[in-house]
């Protein structure tokens, strides 16, 4: 079957319920075994075959019993009720991993290890993030309320930089690190304080990332 070509470029901020270094992200089991994450995503400029997606937001709500990688997951999507119906099928199928190469995204692996998919919901999406400040708010009334800020110092109260480096990953190349704190309703009901929170920009495609995405 043929794959529809895709891109989007734009940033993202993530809150998960591992602590700040998330293991994950160096193929090391999850902080308390299980994972569970809210994501929200900009795109700055993006397309579906033809389908322009320049301006439109999105957000995923995923939960796993165990690591990822050992799948038996539950995800919810949030698209932007912005988007005609055109637009919300091509970020469906790109958010569902479909019309993308095998293990190409973080989009594609995560749906793959999510076989319980709750319906999708369109609705307004109130999403800010300030990548190099490591700031973001998602809001989606009635379902979402997540918030990112800087990790503080213990000692002195200044914030605290740390980054993390992928050259290989499906996600991002440079991901600016945080603390977030995260409520979900609905389906899939989440309360993170005080964890792991991720703030990069992404550029990504039907065959993975982009090699011009890296973060200043």
């Amino acid at each position: 079957m043929a794959i529809t070509p895709w891109e989007i470029k734009g940033a993202e901020f993530a809150n998960c319920n591992c602590s700040y270094g998330c293991p994950c992200q160096f193929n090391a089991l999850p902080t308390h075994g299980s994972c569970c994450a809210v994501v929200g995503f900009k795109i700055e400029s993006g397309r579906f075959g033809s389908v322009p997606l320049d301006g439109l937001r999105a957000a995923a709500i995923y939960s796993w019993p165990g690591p990822v990688h050992l799948g038996d997951g539950r995800m919810q999507l949030i698209i932007d009720e912005r988007a005609d119906p055109g637009q919300r099928d091509a970020l469906t199928r790109i958010m569902l991993g479909q019309d993308t190469q095998e293990m190409a995204t973080m989009w594609w692996v995560f749906s793959a290890m999510s076989p319980a998919k709750e319906e999708t919901v369109f609705a307004p999406i109130d999403f800010e993030v300030d990548v190099d400040a490591r700031r973001g708010r998602l809001v989606v009334p009635g379902l979402i309320e997540s918030r990112g800020e800087p990790i503080r110092n213990p000692v002195t109260g200044n914030e605290h930089r740390v980054r993390i480096d992928i050259p290989s990953g499906f996600e991002y190349r440079l991901a600016e690190i945080g603390s977030g704190r995260t409520t979900t309703k609905g389906k899939i009901q989440l309360d993170l304080k005080d964890t792991y929170g991720q703030f990069a920009r992404i550029h990504l495609s039907h065959a993975g990332i982009v090699n011009a995405a890296v973060a200043a």
